[in-house]
């Protein structure tokens, strides 16, 4: 008995002195006080040197959780039982977030850097007066092609890249949506087509596409790229800017005829908690200074006007990831599609996706 009652005693000095080390933790963190903040992000999409000024200056300390899809954090969101202050959902996932009741209003009486932001980055379809968004990142869908296997200048339409000296040359990023886009854009049709004959078509293009498919990948598209693997690739811009800092041989570029302009944004979920952490921060990251340095780190467009002024002329005058408004002009925002269509979509690329 005396054997048990030590082992008892053990066990709860032991608690003890895990709970005062919890509370001694949450204490140095913030946490005990409320002053913190919880992000839920993208892997690796906030330069540390940043997260750490905004922890120095305001004194909030910030738990990051991150996803790497979308649907992943639809789902986490969803399903409850999280407390996160605010979330980066691509465009169309703001509009389907919405739609579930998973999100709260922005208080623009709380913002002060609207003013900073490119006008033609704000008031998008999905989400419109950005009730709910501000954006943090977009990009482009386009064409990686090296100069080493293809001349400079000379592969500039998504029409291209069926050309038979491309065969067994053409790395292709893994989703459904953008491929597919892809093959809408190049036969004149709308990345948003809710039409199941015309979907069918641009199935029957792709198929004509697969000779010239080395492989249908998700990340590892820039190491291959990088190392000369393969002569071309579709692909985002911000993955592109990482592959053309590691081969000067590669170049970026956005087809003339149309492709996707994509949004990366800042919401409130539901379940938010800290609010004066929340405008704190997006105010903090809508400085101009704050804004060109995440861009310069991730190497992603950025819409805010302000923080471009401040970057190298050489990035803020990259036609390749800084689009002429010609060029914007075609360019498509994807929108959020019934379940039924975007499994449409989906059984359609992988009938495509079967071949390799």
């Amino acid at each position: 008995m005396k054997r048990l009652i030590s082992l008892v005693a053990l066990l709860l000095l032991v608690c003890g002195g895990l709970a005062y080390a919890s509370t001694q933790l949450q204490k140095s963190s913030g946490a005990a006080s409320g002053k913190v903040l919880n992000l839920y992000n993208w892997g690796d999409y906030l330069d540390p040197a940043l997260l750490k000024k905004f922890q120095t200056e305001t004194g909030y300390h910030v738990n990051v959780e991150t996803f790497d899809s979308n649907e992943a954090m639809y789902t986490k969101l969803k399903q409850g039982g999280t407390h996160y202050d605010l979330a980066v959902p691509s465009e169309y996932m703001v509009s389907k977030l919405k739609a579930a009741h998973l999100l709260q209003p922005l208080d623009h009486s709380r913002l002060t850097g609207m003013q900073n932001y490119d006008s033609r980055f704000l008031n998008q379809p999905f989400d419109r007066r950005n009730r709910y968004s501000l954006p943090y990142f977009w990009g482009t869908l386009g064409i990686v092609y090296n100069d080493r296997f293809v001349k400079p200048g000379t592969l500039t339409h998504w029409s291209q890249l069926w050309s038979p000296k491309y065969r067994d040359q053409l790395m292709l990023i893994d989703s459904a949506r953008d491929i597919l886009g892809m093959a809408l854009v190049e036969q004149g049709h709308s990345m948003n087509t809710t039409n199941p004959q015309t979907l069918l078509a641009a199935t029957k293009r792709l198929d004509q596409l697969s000779p010239n498919v080395k492989a249908v990948v998700a990340d590892e598209i820039k190491m291959y790229m990088s190392q000369d693997e393969a002569a071309v690739a579709v692909d985002w811009s911000g993955e592109a800017a990482e592959m053309l800092a590691q081969n000067k041989h590669l170049h970026y570029v956005v087809p003339s005829e149309g492709s996707n302009l994509w949004f990366d944004n800042l919401v409130i979920p539901k379940t938010a908690q800290h609010y004066q952490a929340i405008y704190a921060f997006l105010n903090f990251m809508s400085r101009p200074q704050n804004a060109a340095q995440n861009a310069e780190y991730i190497g992603y467009a950025t819409p805010n006007a302000k923080a471009k002024a401040l970057l190298p002329a050489r990035v803020r005058n990259d036609r390749q990831f800084y689009p002429d408004d010609k060029t914007l002009r075609h360019l498509q925002v994807y929108r959020n599609l019934a379940p039924r269509v975007v499994q449409t979509y989906n059984d359609r690329y992988l009938e495509f996706k079967m071949h390799h």
